[in-house]
């Protein structure tokens, strides 16, 4: 008779195979369980717990680590695949609230002051139109700008670096730095000059300039306690602004007449399309597209679920609309008092950052609280709080382009040193005279609207991509808007170039010069925009492979 077979589970070792399925068990439990918890009770993926370097998240360059991101709540889980939409919540509306602020300082930083006094003195209220539309068209960019953030998880910088060659994605890295290198200048020499101005001249402006590059990472410090509480510093500096510019609104007492109609009947002529280019650059910065990118992804929003996208989405597109609601009235405050008070002026032409104060104050007087001081103070919170978004900007580009993982503190460094080293050899060469300054600013606003291309076709051209952006990709309309102010800033742009080719050039070697550099310039503008046809060219180069070599990389 044949005896019962052994029973394994009786003795665990007793057979060969029992620890390799044992081991096979427990793998399977610990994935099992690893699916279970990684996703947090928001839907985040919880990265703390790949401890794997070769997981996602180790071995690139991330804007937030897990740990910093700001938990949004409980998003209801209706919906097997989480496409549900909670109701709109006040509560989740302040959680959102943030990040549009940050970004919105960009349209506020003292090359922005200067754009709306000159335009204020020279245009007087005639140039109000083009600061609304000019607003209302960064707001169209900066919620695209969001959307791609939120949608993908991932920041423009690091998407760019993804979609085009090396050599594109090097070129398109060096512009946004000459860009922020360009918005630092200004945003630091504007801190140094509200310093001056509020130390009654006792402090020189290169002495400012220090100053408020170690101001700087003072303030970054507030990061290690968290993204609100650096959120809150900005808030108190952007009221501060506020407060400073409607006081000085209300001194002025500018006519409401001509304001209301300076924004709704457009006017533009010959004499002022310089400070016209001006107001377009400052408002829509090319460094302000990458950052609201990355700004977004501190709060912990899964873009694997429909839901929880569209929902930050939604919050994130009036938390933006109201930063720039604040942010356009505090240039409209600027221009206003500067056309009330020196429109048609003999100092109309030489007002700038440097002696507005002064001119201000010689205008409308003293008072309970002198306006020069006012404006000083409102000038070194804009200064201040521009010049700590520049450096966040720096670190996400430089991250995202050259995919470093740096600590922040050591990016920060990097960062601030290649705008301070330059803007300190400015602020001596510069310092001479008030005039060659006030040049100096209103050209590097110049600049930024040149750089702007270099920003907005890669923003439009990956916006529109569906393995990019999958459902969250907009539409035609949506897109035929988009690039309609794209191509209206270039055009604006071709007409800048054409203008200094025709005004500035005055020998065989400058002219020869000038139109190389137009010519690489727009050459790679032509480049950028037919990377976004490249799958019409790869259908074609399919059909025609003799005559077509265009590849995706």
């Amino acid at each position: 008779m044949d005896s019962p077979p052994p029973r394994n589970d009786a003795v665990p070792n007793s057979s060969p195979e029992s620890p390799q399925l044992q081991a096979l068990e427990q793998s399977q439990d610990d994935e099992s369980q690893r699916l279970l918890l990684a996703p947090s009770s928001d839907g985040v993926i919880n990265k703390t717990t790949q401890k794997n370097g070769a997981e996602e998240g180790e071995d690139e360059e991330a804007a937030y680590e897990a740990r910093e991101k700001i938990q949004i709540g409980e998003f209801e889980l209706d919906s097997p695949n989480y496409s549900a939409v909670p109701a709109f919540s006040l509560k989740k509306l302040w959680l959102f609230t943030g990040p549009g602020f940050l970004m919105s300082i960009a349209f506020l930083d003292p090359g922005n002051l200067e754009g709306d006094l000159q335009a204020g003195a020279i245009a007087g209220y005639s140039l109000l139109w083009l600061l609304m539309w000019a607003t209302a068209m960064g707001l169209l960019i900066q919620l695209l700008s969001a959307r791609i953030g939120v949608a993908t998880g991932r920041h423009l910088a690091e998407l760019c670096r993804e979609e085009y060659p090396y050599w594109a994605g090097i070129v398109l890295w060096f512009m946004a730095e000459l860009a922020l290198i360009g918005a630092d200048i200004q945003e630091v020499i504007g801190s140094s000059i509200a310093i001056q101005i509020l130390s009654r001249g006792v402090i020189p402006l290169w002495v400012g300039v220090l100053i408020t590059a170690s101001d700087c990472f003072i303030f970054l410090l507030l990061e290690n306690y968290g993204v609100r509480k650096l959120e809150a510093v900005f808030a108190v500096l952007i009221s501060t602004m506020a407060l400073s510019f409607a006081w000085m609104f209300a001194d002025a007492q500018p006519s409401k007449k001509e304001l209301l109609l300076g924004l709704l009947i457009p006017k533009l002529s010959s004499k002022t399309i310089r400070q016209a280019v001006g107001i377009v650059g400052c408002v829509i910065m090319p460094h302000n597209v990458f950052l609201h990118s990355a700004l977004v992804q501190s709060r912990e929003i899964d873009p694997r679920k429909k839901g929880q996208v569209q929902e930050a989405i939604n919050y994130y597109t009036i938390e933006s609309s109201l930063a720039l609601l604040v942010s356009f009235m505090i240039n409209l405050f600027v221009t206003t008092v500067f056309a009330k008070g020196f429109f048609g002026s003999k100092q109309a032409h030489t007002i700038g950052l440097v002696n507005a104060g002064q001119y201000l104050e010689e205008k409308y007087g003293g008072g309970l609280l002198p306006i020069l001081y006012i404006w000083g103070i409102g000038l070194l919170a804009a200064g201040q709080s521009s010049t700590i978004t520049g450096t966040y900007a720096g670190q996400f580009i430089m991250g995202g382009f050259l995919n470093l993982r740096l600590k922040k503190s050591l990016r920060a460094l990097i960062t601030r040193s290649c705008a301070i080293i330059p803007t300190i050899i400015v602020a001596l060469v510069f310092n001479k005279s008030e005039s060659s300054l006030d040049v100096l600013n209103e050209w590097l606003n110049v600049l930024q609207s040149i750089q702007i291309p270099f920003a907005l076709i890669p923003l439009l051209t990956l916006v529109v991509k569906e393995p990019v952006m999958g459902d969250f990709k907009i539409g035609p309309t949506l897109e035929r808007a988009a690039w309609t102010v794209a191509a209206l800033v270039m055009v604006i742009n071709g007409y800048l170039l054409l203008d200094f080719f025709l005004s500035e050039v005055n020998s065989l070697l400058f002219a020869f010069l000038v139109f190389a550099g137009a010519s690489a310039y727009g050459s790679f503008v032509v480049y950028l925009i037919s990377h976004r046809n490249s799958e019409l060219l790869n259908w074609l180069s399919r059909r025609l492979p003799g005559r077509f070599g265009y590849s995706e990389n």
